[in-house]
């Protein structure tokens, strides 16, 4: 007698949300099985990869991304460039310059060039701020509005700043918000019913529980990811089954292994392979806890993880 193996799909099910327009539009969530669990049920939307363009790009020093990017000088030059990416699906800028404790660069200048950008590119857009909560509430506003109809990603509300984030972003301009939390379950939850008691559907909303680069505390987010995942499958919890969105190049390209020198740590070898090896761990590692979409920075590691997605798919 052949063997008939066992599936096990689930009752609760995870958002399908949509990010974009047109026929670059995409659709993050949808499955109701654990990560990559094909021989359950089919993966319905498979996980997506996002490259990071920051507003400081042409500070970067890796060869791989200035090789890359050589001849790029605006934000949507970078932007054209990154979607010629292998892998990419979605296009995430980092307005990391607007900190009012760095460079405190103008609202109405990170506006012109989310503006130049979208005009530039077809690619579903995220935008992410500086973390400053009453800059980032003015950013986020001000971008949704200039991109009326394009359908962005908005990452973050907080639990400080949810009400204006989440009213401006979704219900006074129609885009999708992004819930972000710590690492903890329970404030993931809180966050998720606070932005629906404002009537944000739950279709529009995607979470940020927190990540970190493989090796500085990764476990906190390993057991965060599988509580939420399993509570949506297991338990079909409503106010968790929101998609997620992790941002690995943020916290990847920070750590020492990516950015010491290799004369002053010449034993660990090429600092560009160490970053992309740290990027590449990171995003699996996020990918296989049940994130559905992560964003990343190099070429070779984006191409990395969309051939490591394809092939678990």
């Amino acid at each position: 007698m052949s063997f008939v193996p066992k599936t096990q799909p689930f009752s609760g099910k995870i958002n399908a949300v949509t990010l974009g327009t047109g026929d670059k539009a995409i659709v993050i969530g949808g499955q109701n099985v654990l990560p990559f669990y094909t021989f359950d049920a089919p993966i319905e939307n498979a996980p997506k990869v996002g490259v990071e363009i920051t507003d400081t790009a042409n500070e970067w020093t890796a060869p791989g991304l200035r090789e890359f990017y050589a001849g790029c000088t605006t934000m949507a030059d970078y932007a054209k460039k990154a979607e010629t990416m292998e892998g990419a699906d979605f296009l995430c800028l980092h307005f990391e310059s607007a900190d009012p404790n760095g460079a405190n660069r103008p609202v109405a200048e990170c506006v012109a060039d989310a503006k130049a950008v979208a005009e530039a590119v077809s690619m579903p857009i995220v935008i992410m701020g500086c973390k400053n909560l009453e800059k980032d509430g003015e950013l986020f506003s001000k971008i949704s509005e200039a991109l009326q109809g394009k359908n962005i990603l908005v990452m973050s509300a907080r639990a400080e700043d949810y009400k204006t984030v989440g009213a401006s972003v979704v219900l006074a301009y129609g885009q999708k918000v992004g819930a972000e939390t710590a690492d903890d379950i329970n404030l993931a939850k809180q966050l998720n019913i606070m932005l629906k008691g404002l009537n944000i559907p739950a279709e529009s909303v995607v979470m940020n529980v927190g990540t970190a680069a493989v090796g500085y505390g990764y476990e906190y987010v390993a057991s965060t990811l599988d509580r939420i995942r399993d509570a949506a499958l297991k338990q079909a919890d409503a106010d968790l089954q929101m998609p997620i969105v992790a941002p690995v190049s943020a916290d990847t390209w920070g750590v020492k292994e990516s950015t010491a020198s290799e004369e002053d740590e010449p034993a660990w070898g090429c600092a560009e392979e160490r970053a992309i090896h740290m990027e590449v761990s990171t995003a699996a590692a996020n990918l296989t806890g049940g994130a559905d979409a992560v964003i990343m920075r190099h070429p070779a590691a984006v191409a990395a993880i969309k051939k490591f997605i394809n092939e678990l798919v």
